[in-house]
C-alpha cells in the first residue's frame, strides 16, 4: 500500500507541475516573451545586490550543476545504484536526466525567449526554460524519491533553491525561466519514476507467477 501511495503521489505531482508549467508558459507567450513584472522586479533585486563574493558563489552551482558537471555527477550517481545492485533506480535516474535535457533544450530552442541583456552567463535565445535548474530539479526528487530519506529532500530543495538563485544572479535566466525548470523538472522526475516503477511491479509480478511456489521477489533493495 505504501508503494501504491507514492506512486499515487507522484503521478500527481507530475500532472500538477505540467499544469503550472503549461500556464506559465502562457502567460510567458501572451506577453510576447518578454519578462514578466515579477522577472524585471527580481532581476532589479538582484542587481542592487550584486557584489565580488556573491558572484563568485554564484558560480558554484553554475559550473557544478553544467554540462560537465552533471555528466560526471550523474554517471557517478547512477555508477553508485548499480553498484548498490539498485538497477531499476540507476535506470530512472538514467532516464530522467536524458528525458529532462531533450525536452528542456527542444523547448527551449523552439521558444526562443532572450536572456536578461546583461547575462553575465550564455547569450543564446533559450532561456525558458532554464536546463541548469530542470536538471538539478530532476536528479534531486528522482533521489529523493529512490531514497526516501528526509535528509536528501532538505539538502536537494537548498541545492536547487541554489541553482534558481544561482542562474538569476548571472543575469542568465529570468525568474519564471527558472521557475519553469522547477516545474519541468518536476514533471518528468516525477512521472519516469512512476513509470519506471511500475515497470519493476509488472516484473516482480511475472517472476513471482514463474517462480516454484510463487515465492514472492523483492523489488528492490531497501537503501
Amino acid at each position: 500500500m505504501a508503494v501504491v501511495a507514492r506512486s499515487t503521489s507522484a503521478l500527481i505531482a507530475s500532472v500538477a507541475a505540467t499544469v503550472c508549467f503549461v500556464v506559465l508558459r502562457a502567460f510567458v507567450a501572451v506577453g510576447g516573451h518578454e519578462p514578466l513584472a515579477i522577472d524585471v522586479w527580481w532581476h532589479d533585486l538582484v542587481v542592487s545586490s550584486t557584489g565580488d563574493l556573491w558572484f563568485v558563489v554564484a558560480w558554484v552551482p553554475a559550473i557544478v550543476g553544467g554540462t560537465l558537471g552533471m555528466i560526471v555527477i550523474g554517471a557517478a550517481l547512477i555508477a553508485w545504484l548499480v553498484w548498490r545492485k539498485r538497477g531499476w533506480d540507476a535506470a530512472a535516474l538514467a532516464i530522467a536526466m536524458v528525458a529532462v535535457v531533450a525536452i528542456g533544450a527542444t523547448m527551449a530552442a523552439v521558444i526562443g525567449r532572450t536572456r536578461p541583456a546583461d547575462s553575465l552567463a550564455e547569450s543564446a535565445a533559450t532561456s525558458f526554460p532554464s536546463g541548469h535548474t530542470a536538471v538539478a530539479t530532476t536528479v534531486v526528487v528522482i533521489l529523493a524519491l529512490i531514497l526516501r530519506r528526509g535528509y536528501v529532500w532538505a539538502l536537494g530543495a537548498v541545492w536547487v533553491v541554489a541553482m534558481m538563485w544561482s542562474r538569476t544572479y548571472l543575469h542568465a535566466h529570468w525568474l519564471s525561466d527558472v521557475v519553469a525548470g522547477l516545474l519541468e523538472g518536476i514533471a518528468v522526475a516525477c512521472m519516469v519514476w512512476v513509470c519506471v516503477d511500475a515497470a519493476r511491479a509488472r516484473r516482480v509480478s511475472r517472476n513471482a507467477s514463474a517462480s516454484p511456489g510463487g515465492e514472492t521477489i523483492e523489488s528492490s533493495v531497501t537503501p
